[in-house]
């Protein structure tokens, strides 16, 4: 899972402005891009209610458009471009952005966009959007070029040059062990750790730093911080009372796929979909509980689809900020105005989140479904606990035969119990003994201990075994999971993202199209589901 190289070399010449190639050229997406989606887009972007001409110029078809015979972009035919012709225009009435516009065009602008139709026009997606080619690296001379180590060294370096900088010397040892021991542990060194480094003269003493602190188990648990984050990770539901929930063996989950060093495809895999992998193990459904983690609203008044439907749009937006760095919320309810994302996509990734049984009714802390983690001492534990309670509810119920007589196959609340004052009808007449909790028979031992001691000692006795149980029940571990629907249950577009206002649009569970390819797509009546997205 740890960052290899050609990855790594891949994000630094993203991020330090370095060309794919040895030779410099204008590049559509670092510095075309950015002034059109300035100074153009607000006119002839993607927000419809506000485009002229019909022309979108964030858009292949539209900046190099024909109609009319006026080409917009005519690729290495300045003077036959409109773009080009519009920029730099005399005329009022023909200038684009127009004067008044809150964004006109600087001159080393114009003269770029001019540059660029000159040298053909190349275009080419965002680079977000595009697979990844490692850059070349550059070459570093002078004094700076004894110093470089990795490749990333070299896009450092070369920066530096080019800005005309000095790189800064070298950590002393101990400033250089406490910083890799708190990023990799969150700790600081040891005094016996910093005392073995110091004494440490081999090439390879930091190296064998890093080796150690790998191995660590402080090292799961470090970074693990940032992966709860992005997860949501609580163990409380965040809303009204906060009722706690179990997430903890998730947690722990990710610690030791971390210390393991488990591979980010099967990270990904186990997370998403662990609970649809053939014969999965009770750590695979653990780790599906990644979406889980959400929020959960568990108000009395709430409507329960609502809630469900939010549920689902929460996974859909966090798995793509996790898993493809983009926002999706936009798409709830129109196209995305700046991202390749359209409505249907994001209903087309809601439709594969949509397909569990969890309900939104639940309103306390443990929402199903969940998995029992109880070992077999707990569930033997439990079930002699619940047999004490049936076995006391019963010797109550016999009691409260005689103490409200009725004939025989009539209903407590039939009898003088459904007279009693407060709640007490509800927790006495309308609850059969086994189904009464702590709360009902703290409140009826209170009552009747005024009034019918010897009553109250019956029921102080089933309050003593229910209270038994439910401790019984509490030291039980069960965690939420994901699970899947045997039946699928239908998806639609929903307009402006309003749970109740289903459109005609039915959707079936596919990637997103800018990153379809050659993955799996769902035709009318097909669906991928969890799995197929996590392996995609």
């Amino acid at each position: 899972m740890r960052f290899p190289w050609p990855r790594a070399w891949f994000v630094f010449g993203i991020a330090f402005g370095l060309p794919a190639s040895g030779a410099e050229k204008i590049d559509f997406t670092r510095q075309i891009l950015p002034i059109l989606s300035d100074a153009c887009f607000r006119c002839h972007g993607p927000d419809a209610s506000s485009r002229e001409a019909k022309l979108r110029l964030d858009e292949r078809e539209g900046l190099f458009r024909t109609r009319d015979e006026i080409t917009v972009v005519a690729p290495g035919k300045p003077a036959e471009s409109e773009l080009v012709l519009r920029i730099t225009s005399q005329d009022e009435d023909e200038v684009m952005p127009p004067r008044e516009s809150a964004r006109p065009l600087k001159p080393a602008e114009i003269d770029l966009l001019k540059r660029w139709v000159a040298a053909g026009a190349p275009w080419s997606r965002h680079w977000a959007y595009a697979p990844p080619v490692p850059p070349i690296l550059p070459k570093i001379t002078g004094g700076l070029a004894g110093r470089v180590r990795n490749p990333i060294d070299a896009f450092v370096f070369a920066r530096l040059q080019r800005e005309g900088l000095k790189a800064a010397p070298e950590a002393p040892a101990a400033a250089l062990l406490r910083r890799l021991s708190l990023d990799l542990t969150g700790l600081p060194p040891a005094p016996a750790e910093l005392e073995a480094f110091l004494a440490d003269r081999s090439p390879q003493a930091y190296e064998r730093a890093v080796d150690r602190l790998l191995a660590s188990p402080r090292y799961g648990e470090r970074w693990a911080w940032d992966w709860l984050d992005l997860a949501r990770y609580a163990d409380t539901n965040g809303f009204q009372g906060d009722p706690e929930r179990t997430m903890w063996p998730w947690r722990d989950w990710v610690v030791n796929a971390l210390n393991a060093n488990m591979p980010y495809d099967r990270f990904t895999l186990e997370q998403l979909a662990g609970d649809l992998l053939p014969e999965a193990t009770q750590e695979q459904r653990i780790a599906s509980g990644f979406h889980r983690n959400n929020m959960f609203n568990g108000e009395g008044g709430r409507i329960a689809e609502e809630t469900r439907v939010e549920n689902v749009f929460d996974r859909v937006e966090t798995t793509a900020t996790v898993w493809l760095g983009s926002t999706f919320t936009c798409a709830r309810c129109h196209d995305h105005k700046y991202d390749p994302i359209t409505q249907r996509d994001y209903y087309a990734l809601f439709d594969v989140f949509n397909q569990m049984s969890e309900t939104g009714k639940n309103g306390g802390g443990q929402v199903a479904p969940v998995l029992d983690l109880s070992t077999p001492g707990e569930r033997e534990a439990l079930k002699t606990a619940t047999r004490v309670v049936d076995e006391v509810a019963a010797q109550t119920e016999a009691f409260e035969l005689r103490k409200f007589p009725r004939p025989a196959g009539v209903p407590l609340t039939e009898s003088e119990a459904a007279r009693l004052p407060g709640n007490l009808p509800n927790y006495i007449a309308r609850l059969e003994p086994k189904r009464r909790g702590v709360d009902s028979l703290l409140e009826s031992v209170s009552y009747f201990r005024q009034h019918d001691p010897e009553y109250a000692a019956v029921l102080e006795q089933q309050l003593n075994a229910v209270r038994a149980r439910d401790a019984t029940a509490s030291r039980i571990s069960r965690v939420m999971i994901m699970d899947q629907l045997t039946e699928p249950r239908d998806t639609f577009i929903l307009s402006k993202g309003s749970y109740e206002n289903k459109t005609e649009a039915q959707v079936f569970g596919a990637i997103p199209a800018i990153f379809r390819g050659a993955a799996k797509t769902a035709a009318p009546g097909e669906r991928i589901n969890r799995l197929d997205l996590a392996r995609w």
